[in-house]
């Protein structure tokens, strides 16, 4: 897969099928997906839906700078990411990330990097749509109810 399509912004369904077979390499043994889908709660309050928004040309170059890095630090064959934007439905899938290394442990920990990093640096804003009526824009540490983005 080429490092230009390492990380892109889609506004339409993404298309696993097609980007895990742009994972395959001979030397791989193993492959290691992310799917992050759009759960119908958030901090105790019901979710109707949400909308991500980005600065297209800084998230794609940040996000291609970041996949290319963590590439590279785990000798990777081959790394993706793709986000959505705009509106999205419960259910949908909103970022996908997938890698292909020699080995599981390669795999595992960059693709966990990878979701990590991109939560962390890339400028993809979240509006919430709540169950009440309301809505609001997420802070980064409120993106994962992990104590992290």
């Amino acid at each position: 897969m080429s490092d230009e399509f390492a990380f892109r912004l889609a506004d339409t369904p993404i298309d696993t099928a097609a980007l895990h077979a742009g994972l395959r390499h001979p030397a791989a043994g193993a492959c290691a997906v992310f799917e992050g889908w759009v759960r119908d709660h958030h901090q105790g309050r019901g979710v109707h839906g949400l909308r991500y928004e980005a600065y297209a040309a800084l998230a794609e170059a940040e996000g291609a700078r970041i996949v290319g890095r963590l590439r590279a630090e785990h000798g990777l064959h081959a790394a993706v990411c793709v986000h959505r934007v705009g509106d999205l439905a419960i259910g949908d899938l909103a970022v996908w990330v997938g890698v292909s290394a020699s080995h599981r442990g390669a795999a595992f920990d960059a693709c966990r990097a990878i979701i990590d990093a991109i939560k962390q640096d890339v400028p993809i804003w979240k509006h919430e749509r709540y169950a009440d009526g309301d809505a609001g824009w997420l802070h980064p540490d409120e993106g994962t109810g992990e104590g992290r983005p």
